[in-house]
């Protein structure tokens, strides 16, 4: 646990903003952190799924997927800095607007100025410098969001609003790829990003004023002296191994997903040949949604009723496996709508009870945003990662089945690894 700052000693009385919760959050606040949450996977998906990769094509034609790439990779390298650093920013915010708020609209700021420079990007570098705007906003919001659920809600509550989170990505990936694809229908890549950036800020503006954020008293703010703030970036697997094994399974089954995910609109074009890959796309999302949603509500009802969480991790990394392994078989338009439910089921199954368990095996209430930030590092380090493997995959090691084959792997590894978290059923 971090330092308490120098000064007057602590009172011994836990304060709000520290303290475990215990009173069930109610329907208005959840609802409020869905729209936060849709609003921010809509402003990350998006484009990821449909104006970056078009975008890229645009600039670059020939060498599309490597742009894509190189963009992807620098952003999530971004992300990866910018989400635990926020979090520890504000684990130490003593601000009268709370902890978690400002720095909730700061991210939303710079997303959306993010969002806006690529809307008029000429050129690959400052598509670049774009995405990583986004990625530095929306990961800091990300990181407020998230441990706002740590500071809220009882853990006999997470489940359920881990799936509510889960939902929340998907719809923001699905319904972000819809609006972004009649935009571009009516005025081109400009007018998508614009809307994006609007629906980043309304969702986050409506969540910071509708909602409380405890203050923290200075005299429990953790220590601000740079050394030890800087060390407090690492948590001890030695000191911490659920923590560890806890991580490595989310890091696991978001490589999984990536690998799964990232290429599909090049996956329809080059490997199915499907005739309007766009539309194509639309219609996988849409199956893979709904069956999401159904993962997600079954699972969090189901997960907190039993306190149990890791039976479901285990039965969503053997879904979303399965769903992979269809793929490398078979690579066929009728195959990919089967497999897109599958992997929704798995996923949405899987965000339901993860949330729950990470916030469980967290070291420090003290430490909370800064360590659900090193959470989200398994968030986007996948997004660096596999990019990078994915073009040598596709180009050394046999195409697309290979690469639904690793999915398949990095999935069933995820659940092998989360047998050894200790401390949650």
């Amino acid at each position: 646990m971090s330092e308490i700052a120098a000064g007057p000693q602590p009172p011994s009385e836990i304060p709000e903003a520290l303290a475990e919760p215990v009173v069930r959050v109610r329907a208005g606040w959840m609802s409020l952190l869905f729209t936060a949450n849709f609003a921010l996977w809509l402003g990350i998906y998006a484009p990821i799924q449909v104006l970056l990769p078009k975008q890229a094509e645009l600039l670059a034609a020939a060498d599309k997927e490597f742009v894509f790439g190189l963009v992807t990779g620098v952003g999530a390298v971004v992300a990866m800095v910018t989400n635990p650093a926020i979090g520890l920013l504000s684990d130490r915010t003593c601000s009268r607007f709370g902890r978690r708020h400002p720095w909730t609209v700061a991210g939303a700021t710079v997303a959306a100025a993010g969002l806006l420079v690529l809307a008029i990007a000429p050129d690959v570098a400052v598509m670049t410098v774009g995405w990583c705007l986004v990625q530095a906003g929306l990961n800091g919001m990300l990181a407020t969001l998230m441990s706002g659920m740590a500071d809220r809600v009882p853990i006999a509550q997470r489940a359920q609003a881990g799936g509510l989170v889960g939902i929340a990505q998907m719809l923001g990936t699905v319904l972000g790829s819809a609006v972004v694809v009649v935009m571009l229908d009516l005025a081109g890549l400009p007018l998508a990003y614009a809307v994006c950036a609007a629906i980043v800020l309304g969702g986050a503006a409506a969540f910071v004023l509708r909602t409380p954020d405890a203050r923290l008293p200075i005299a429990f703010r953790p220590s601000t002296r740079v050394r030890e703030v800087l060390a407090e970036l690492w948590v001890s697997p030695r000191r911490h191994p659920d923590f560890a094994w806890a991580w490595a399974c989310h890091f696991m089954i978001n490589l999984g997903n990536a690998f799964g995910t990232l290429y599909l609109l090049f996956f329809l074009k080059d490997a199915v040949h499907y005739p309007d890959p766009d539309t194509g796309l639309l219609i996988m999302m849409g199956l893979y949604g709904f069956a999401l949603v159904i993962g997600a509500v079954l699972a969090g009802h189901f997960s907190d009723k039993s306190g149990r969480r890791k039976p479901y991790v285990l039965g969503a990394s053997a879904v979303m496996a399965l769903a992979a392994l269809l793929l490398v078989v078979w690579q066929t338009w009728p195959v990919a709508l089967a497999a897109s439910p599958l992997l929704g089921v798995g996923f949405g199954t899987y965000m339901a009870v993860a949330l729950a368990m990470l916030t469980q095996v967290l070291p420090a209430a003290q430490d909370r945003a800064k360590d659900l930030g090193v959470v989200n590092i398994a968030n986007s380090l996948p997004q660096v990662v596999a990019p990078l493997l994915t073009t040598v995959i596709l180009a050394s090691f046999g195409g697309y089945p290979a690469l639904f084959t690793a999915s398949a792997a990095a999935t069933v590894i995820a659940g092998i690894l989360v047998t050894r978290v200790k401390s949650v059923s």
